[in-house]
């Protein structure tokens, strides 16, 4: 199993104009209170690859990953053009843009990592 690669896979199916948090991806990714290696993942193996790591969030919704972009604000300038609106504190409403992931979700996620063997 190469987490990397699952991250990669789930990071890209997060809707535009939604975000999801690093512990959520690192729990669609089988490895649940992974939440720092996806963040590190994100900001490290995958910076600069095709993967919109701009929707990711720490759990209260704060813009911890900003400083894996180039340009200051680029993550909070980026969620805005979608439609994410953020509070006067800085951080996204949860309730309102959080990817809502089901069942169903995490079945076809399962499938797709057996089918790339990873």
């Amino acid at each position: 199993m190469d987490f990397y690669k699952r991250i990669e896979q789930v990071c890209a199916r997060i809707p535009c104009g939604r975000v999801a948090t690093y512990g959520q991806l690192a729990l669609l990714c089988g490895r649940p209170r992974c939440a720092r290696l996806a963040g590190f993942t994100l900001g490290h193996r995958l910076s600069g690859a095709q993967v919109p790591a701009h929707r990711v969030v720490n759990a209260q919704g704060r813009l911890s990953g900003a400083d894996s972009f180039v340009v200051p604000g680029m993550q909070r300038r980026l969620l805005e053009q979608e439609g994410v609106r953020l509070d006067d504190t800085g951080r996204v409403n949860l309730q309102q843009y959080g990817w809502k992931t089901d069942d169903d979700t995490v079945r076809r996620l399962q499938q797709l990592f057996e089918q790339l063997h990873i």
